[in-house]
C-alpha cells in the first residue's frame, strides 16, 4: 500500500509527500531526520490528512495534483475531505481511501 499524506507545518503551510511506511516517514519529518528538505526548514508539527492507495502510480497522480492546489483548496481538503468535488475531473478519486488521523 501507498499512502499521500499532508502535513502542517509551524508556519502554517502545507507539506504533500508519499510514503509506504506511514509511522517511519511521520518519525523523519517530525525529528527532522532524512525528512523531506521543505520540512527541515518548515518544521513539521501536524499529520492533517492521509489517504491509502494502492500502488506508486496513483498516490503520485494524487500527490501531483494536491500540490497543485492553491493554499485555500488545501485547507478545504483537510477539513471537508472533498477528494472528488475538487479532484474529480482529473483523478478517479473511488482509487483513494481516507484514513482516520492516529498518533503516529
Amino acid at each position: 500500500m501507498y499512502y499521500v499524506y499532508m502535513l502542517r507545518c509551524e508556519d502554517n503551510s502545507i507539506y504533500t509527500g508519499i510514503t509506504t511506511n506511514v509511522s517511519k516517514r511521520m518519525e523523519e519529518h517530525f525529528t527532522k531526520v532524512k525528512g523531506a528538505k521543505y520540512t527541515h526548514s518548515h518544521t513539521a508539527k501536524k499529520l492533517e490528512a492521509i489517504w491509502q492507495t494502492e500502488n506508486r502510480i496513483l498516490a503520485s497522480k494524487l500527490e501531483y495534483h494536491i500540490k497543485k492546489l492553491v493554499k485555500a483548496k488545501k485547507e478545504e481538503l483537510i477539513s471537508k475531505n472533498n477528494l472528488e468535488k475538487l479532484l474529480g475531473k482529473t483523478i478517479e478519486s473511488s482509487q483513494y481511501k481516507r484514513l482516520e488521523i492516529k498518533k503516529y
